[in-house]
Order: C-alpha cells, then sequence, then structure tokens
C-alpha cells in the first residue's frame, strides 16, 4: 500500500471512529435498534423483548441513562430508545427524549412490558429488540458492532438485510496497514487541515465533560478526590480529569463523547490525558493535534486484535496509546514509543472488565499511571526484556498477543463474569 492510500485509509479509520456518542454505546445501540424498529412498527409499542448476548447484559445493567431521570439498564434504554429516541441522530438518539415520552416510558416499565431474555451467542456484541402492538411485530438485530442493524422484520418478512458478514473483521477502512511505524508517519506527515475538524470536535466535547465530571456531583467525585488526595502534577491531573470524565458518563450526564472503537470511556482515555498533559508543558497545539491522531490510531490498532467487546478492559488499551502519545509527544523515539507500549503491557493487561460502570473510572487513572509510568521508564532508556511474560521480541508480536488473550483466552473468564453478575441479579 503507497503512501497516499494509507493516508486515505487512516482519515477514512478516524471518520469512522471518532463519532459522538451521548451515554455508554451499548445503551445507546440498544436504544437506536429499539427507535428504528418503532419507526417501522408505526405505533408505540404494546411490548418489548431484548434479546441480548452475555457481553451486553454484562454493559448495559449497571449504568444510567442520559436524558432517563436516572433510569438504568437494558429495559429503560430499550423503552426510552422506543418512546422517545430519534434514529437520525445515530449514537445521539437520546438527545431527543421528551418529559412526555419519559412519563410514557416510566409508566410502560412500570407495568412489566418490557422483558430481557439471554441471548446464546458467538458474537459478544449481539442483540434482537422484538417489539409488539397492534397484532404487529418488528424485530431489529444487531451484530459485531454498535450500529450495525443486520436484518429488520415486521411480521416474519424482511424489510432491511444489512452486512450480516462484516464483523470485527472485516470494517469499512481497510486496517492492514496499521502498525506502530506506519501510524507515527502519518501523525509526522499528514496535512493539518485534514485532521483539524475531527480533533477539534473530538479536544471540545471530552474535554467539556472532564470540566464537568470534575465540578459535578457524579459517582465518587473520584476525579475531584485524586487531585486532593495525590501531589499535585501532571500525572495527578491527567488521572483526574480523565477519570472525571469518564465518571460523569457513567453516571448519566446527557453531554456528547467522541468515541473510540465503539467506547466513550476508551474515547476519554485516549484523548483526555494526551490534551492535559499537553496543556501543562505548553506542547504546541500542532503536536496536540497529530498527538491524538497517533493516541487514536494506536488505540483501535490495539482494539482490533481485541475485538470491540471482550473481558479485558479496554481502558488498558486506549491509556496505553495516550502515554505513548506522551512519549511521541515528549520527542520520544520510535524505540522509545514502543517501550512505553510494552512496559504497559507488561503490568496491566490482567484488568478484567466487568461491565460499564462509574468505577470504569478507577480503571482509567490506574491505566494511565501504569502507562505514565511505563513512559518515564522508556525516556530513560529502560525497558522489559523481551520474552519475560507475555512480552514478545517486537512490539508489534506484544500487541497481537495480548490482543490474543483478551480475544480467545478469556472467552470463558467473560462467560464466568457473565454468570456471576446474572447469579447477583436473582
Amino acid at each position: 500500500m503507497n503512501i497516499n492510500e494509507n493516508e486515505k485509509n487512516f482519515l477514512s479509520i478516524l471518520s469512522e471512529e471518532l463519532i459522538p456518542a451521548m451515554g455508554c454505546t451499548e445503551p445507546i445501540a440498544l436504544a437506536y435498534a429499539a427507535c428504528r424498529a418503532r419507526r417501522e412498527l408505526g405505533q408505540e409499542p404494546a411490548g418489548i423483548t431484548a434479546y441480548c448476548s452475555g457481553n451486553m447484559i454484562k454493559n448495559v445493567r449497571c449504568v444510567s441513562i442520559p436524558n432517563s431521570g436516572g433510569l438504568t439498564g437494558i429495559e429503560a434504554a430499550v423503552a426510552l430508545g422506543a418512546f422517545g429516541g430519534d434514529p437520525d441522530r445515530g449514537m445521539e438518539v437520546l438527545s431527543a427524549v421528551t418529559p412526555q415520552a419519559l412519563a410514557r416510558t416510566e409508566a410502560f416499565l412500570q407495568a412489566g412490558k418490557c422483558r430481557v431474555e439471554y441471548l446464546s451467542s458467538d458474537i459478544p456484541l449481539h442483540f434482537v429488540i422484538r417489539l409488539e402492538g397492534a397484532g404487529d411485530t418488528v424485530e431489529a438485530e444487531v451484530q459485531h458492532s454498535h450500529m450495525n442493524i443486520v436484518s429488520i422484520k415486521k411480521n416474519g418478512e424482511e424489510l432491511y438485510h444489512g452486512a450480516q458478514d462484516r464483523g470485527e473483521d472485516k470494517p469499512q477502512a481497510d486496517r492492514s496497514g496499521l502498525n506502530i511505524e506506519s501510524i507515527k508517519h502519518f501523525a509526522d506527515t499528514v496535512p493539518l487541515e485534514k485532521i483539524k475538524p475531527l480533533i477539534d470536535r473530538q479536544v471540545r466535547c471530552n474535554m467539556d465533560i472532564a470540566y464537568e465530571g470534575i465540578s459535578g456531583e457524579y459517582g465518587l467525585s473520584i476525579g475531584r478526590v485524586i487531585r486532593s488526595s495525590y501531589a499535585d502534577g501532571v500525572v495527578t491531573r491527567m488521572k483526574a480529569y480523565a477519570a472525571a470524565a469518564s465518571e460523569a458518563r457513567m453516571s448519566g450526564c446527557d453531554m456528547p463523547v467522541i468515541i473510540n472503537s465503539g467506547s466513550g470511556n476508551q474515547g476519554i482515555a485516549s484523548s483526555v490525558p494526551v490534551i492535559v498533559y499537553a496543556r501543562e508543558k505548553d506542547i504546541p497545539q500542532e503536536r496536540l493535534y497529530r498527538a491524538l491522531v497517533f493516541s487514536a490510531l494506536l488505540t483501535i490498532h490495539q482494539k482490533d486484535h481485541i475485538g470491540k467487546l471482550s473481558a479485558f478492559c479496554g481502558a488498558v488499551s486506549a491509556s496505553c496509546a495516550a502515554c505513548a502519545a506522551v512519549t511521541y509527544m515528549a520527542g520520544g523515539t520510535v524505540g522509545q514509543i514502543k517501550a512505553t507500549i510494552d512496559n504497559t503491557l507488561a503490568n496491566i493487561p490482567g484488568i478484567l472488565c466487568d461491565g460499564a460502570k462509574i468505577s470504569c473510572a478507577a480503571k482509567i487513572a490506574t491505566s494511565i499511571d501504569a502507562g505514565m509510568m511505563a513512559h518515564f521508564l522508556a525516556m530513560e532508556g529502560k525497558e522489559y526484556e523481551a520474552f519475560t511474560g507475555i512480552l514478545k521480541e517486537e512490539c508489534e508480536e506484544t500487541i497481537s498477543c495480548v490482543g490474543y488473550i483478551g480475544k480467545v483466552g478469556m472467552r470463558e473468564t467473560d462467560r464466568e463474569i457473565v454468570k456471576l453478575m446474572l447469579t447477583q441479579e436473582g
């Protein structure tokens, strides 16, 4: 692939992945599918059933839904989407909810007209929303990615057929050219005007919710606790603002986040620490923009190996990328960037994903702390040796190895996590 093709593909990848979403992306995906189904039903539903894979159940169970008055869970997300969502707004589908729609949603839920069924599937991100009303039924099925509706059926007749075979290994833009060297070359050379609108939006949205999280009353107020409890400094601020943004989002804040790899928390973790570092260190704006592009693509590169949903915490990948981007901003060599990645993955690849919730903010803070320790070691020319633990001789091999562990090795772990969470519900 030549340089021009790489640039075109990398710009397409960024446009696909760095999109706005309001609220945790899994409940938003449910709401989106429900309002798409409602459009085909042509009336308010009399009953709704959501058939969800284990990973969907895990990631929706504990988070607050935006514009819901504090409602949580699958039933709330689906019903609110059906009664108040606007499918034309994509991942900001619930920004259209009115007080009247919320009241109808609450009455519908109180009447027990929405239920959840476990969907046995080998696809981590997989669900079917079934709406019933006046003798009609509509089913919307989503696979692999949050807005990838593969089928809409009304009374058994297929109205829409999407790309069922477009799994995680077949995204729209070609990812095959992604590697550390090519990502760095793109970040170094892409004309600024080609990335500026995208990155301006990322900086604005993700820092706005970070400021909201640090000043507002969300969850445990982890951002303020970090700032008041740790020695003041750039790493403390990086952790505090990123964690605060995540906590606000997990608590139902209705401000949009620019996501990465289908995840708002990964969008936050891969951007907010980089922005805070650059501002604290007076890094030139152009260098910051290039570092954010580097971080975004490195996050995507790692997640392509792991998959959208897994038992592997995505905060690790995103924070690893952010701190490698700090090494990039600080003038580190390719070798030092790779050392930052290896040093991070030698430390924290075992953080579990046990669903989306406010404690994701703590995992982001922990991962940034580990990533910055990896950065400082790398800048001192220190790196863990190959073949110690899971580290391989080349950094790309380590990324692939960690991806295999997250995608394949932790499948049984994922099933056990879901089983334990469902047992707790009972």
